[in-house]
């Protein structure tokens, strides 16, 4: 079997909609300019569409040195650049994080948007997040991400699942880093290590999926599924499996139409 990746996605900013990319530039915490932002409460805790769907309605773009953030009838821009020097102390789930925010206007106008105060804050410096990988006895430096630097999706994990479905879902709910063709679903799952391009990566671990699944992209609706049929064929110690998380052990460019390598 060869295996191509045919989509590549960036999330700039954590939980907010993502990217589609023909290449990217792949380093140790994720892609460049993946998960490097993200928005933070009056608690400095994250925020998420888990407690906030409509995030997933806010629309990135990069636009030369800059990322235009569209929401509803509003845009607004900040450079990919700047933040303010002063360090503030947050959490990425376990892992202790340092960021910084970006400016105020960024965070006066996300808090507008959203109706209630937050910050655009930034990971500025590798070795700022740390997640500690179990599976592999390692401890990482990683993005803003949930806890590894990518995810990858098998073709056909999806067109298994969606056999399944009344109502035939996209890849973009399972907001994946890779996608590559395949022809077994879930086989990504006990992938090793593999290359694409002149990159090297090791598989991590199978990736626990939430309710943020079932928050339709292009409308902002939490729904019951997929996470419903998923439940049905892909639990394992009461947790939701699809797709994989990866690590990259050197850095380098990928594009769509890479083969893997094993």
């Amino acid at each position: 079997m060869n295996y191509v990746v045919t989509e590549l996605f960036i999330y700039p900013i954590k939980s907010l909609a993502g990217i589609t990319v023909d290449s990217a530039k792949a380093e140790e915490m994720g892609f460049e300019n993946d998960r490097r932002w993200m928005l933070m409460n009056q608690e400095n805790q994250f925020i998420t569409q888990r407690e906030n769907p409509i995030l997933s309605q806010f629309y990135p773009e990069i636009k030369g040195n800059k990322i235009e953030i569209s929401f509803e009838d509003s845009v607004h821009e900040f450079s990919i650049s700047e933040s303010l020097e002063e360090p503030l102390l947050s959490k990425v789930w376990d892992d202790e994080t340092v960021v910084q925010e970006v400016n105020k206007g960024t965070s006066k106008w996300f808090s507008e948007a959203l109706g209630f105060r937050c910050k655009l804050v930034k990971i500025v410096n590798k070795g700022d997040r740390k997640h500690k990988s179990e599976k592999l006895h390692k401890t990482l430096n990683v993005s803003l991400a949930d806890g590894f630097p990518y995810l990858l999706i098998g073709s056909e994990s999806l067109n298994f699942l969606n056999e399944k479905l009344d109502e035939k879902t996209t890849i973009n709910r399972f907001r994946p880093n890779i996608v590559i063709s395949s022809t077994i679903a879930h086989e990504e799952d006990s992938f090793d290590t593999f290359q694409i391009g002149n990159v090297h990566f090791i598989n991590a671990k199978p990736c626990g999926r939430c309710v943020m699944v079932n928050n339709n992209p292009e409308t902002g609706v939490v729904m019951k599924e997929p996470l419903k049929t998923l439940s049905t064929y892909r639990v394992v110690d009461n947790t939701v499996f699809f797709g994989t998380n990866i690590m990259c052990i050197n850095e380098g460019p990928i594009a769509v139409g890479d083969a893997l390598h094993f």
